[in-house]
């Protein structure tokens, strides 16, 4: 029990690290709406995002948005200690999300937007700029789902054993 609390306490702590000191860079050094291309379709683009995924809410204004990622930090981690200690993709994901939950959420406190700076693009299409936080987001729910269909398998697995 202990080696997995330390484990979620490190990779809170991990994103959270890289995830600001990624933002930091680009704040200090690229000017606001300037972009590097790093290859065909994927560049850096530094911009601000006042709302969440996609600027959605945007209108709700910063404080508003911080009480909103607060509760879903303080929600995910009640999720994340009352998940068994040996479902590790799930612990990890968890740890990932309230990471990148706290990455964004320092950006907003501290200047009422979060940087956005991953950009995919194709001449005829793009995607949303995002960050490395929305990055470890996502990526956590991905490890959560797929604990919970290992969960569901052993289940079945189980209960053709048991016929």
């Amino acid at each position: 029990m202990r080696r997995s609390t330390a484990w979620f306490i490190f990779t809170v702590v991990a994103a959270v690290v890289f995830d600001q000191a990624i933002k930091l860079w680009v704040e200090t050094n690229m000017p606001l709406h300037s972009r590097i291309d790093l290859i065909p379709f994927l560049s850096l683009l530094h911009t601000q995002n006042t709302g969440i995924a996609f600027s959605f809410l945007s209108d709700l204004g910063s404080p508003w948005l911080g009480v909103i990622a607060i509760a879903i930090i303080v929600f995910v981690a009640v999720l994340a200690f009352r998940t068994d200690p040996h479902q590790i993709y799930a612990r990890t994901g968890f740890a990932l999300i309230i990471g990148g939950a706290i990455g964004n959420l320092i950006d907003r406190l501290i200047g009422g937007y979060v940087v956005d700076y991953v950009y995919f693009h194709t001449p005829v299409w793009s995607f949303a700029i995002f960050n490395l936080a929305d990055a470890f987001i996502t990526v956590g729910a991905g490890l959560v789902i797929f604990q919970e269909f290992l969960v569901w398998r052993q289940g079945r697995s189980a209960n053709r054993a048991s016929e």
